[in-house]
């Protein structure tokens, strides 16, 4: 992809290459909030479908988990905190639980950090149901 910009001190023009996305994803904004792919936002209008018919309810988008806290080694260097970002956590009225949702491709499900994210995930948050949108 290839935008056109204008130097502002110089009037020239030339071209700047945007880094394209790892995974071929286009990025998407709906009702103001910023979505890693489309199949991501029409989950989101799923959940939201949910919630108004009272199948689930507390959505919330981009919720943080701590996986383990931040430290101080023994050289003395801060480590920071491992954290999952999960992309959708609500209330499942039916299950009477918590859930967090990740939505994923084939490609994506494969990342080795999100798979070590993941079992940690459950580890650390044993009452919380994970899922996997394919």
């Amino acid at each position: 992809m290839k935008i056109v910009m204008k130097n502002r001190s110089y009037g020239n023009t030339y071209l700047t290459r945007l880094k394209e996305n790892k995974y071929h994803n286009k990025k998407v904004i709906y009702k103001g909030y910023k979505f890693d792919s489309s199949k991501e936002r029409k989950w989101y209008m799923v959940l939201e479908n949910y919630q108004r018919n009272g199948r689930i309810k507390e959505l919330e988008l981009q919720k943080k988990f701590e996986l383990q806290e931040g430290f101080t080694d023994n050289d003395g260097k801060k480590q920071r905190a491992i954290n999952y970002i999960a992309d959708f956590f609500y209330y499942d009225v039916r299950l009477k639980c918590y859930v967090a949702e990740d939505v994923k491709s084939e490609a994506t499900r494969k990342d080795k950090v999100y798979n070590l994210k993941k079992k940690m995930f459950m580890y650390q948050y044993p009452n919380i149901v994970f899922k996997e949108i394919l």
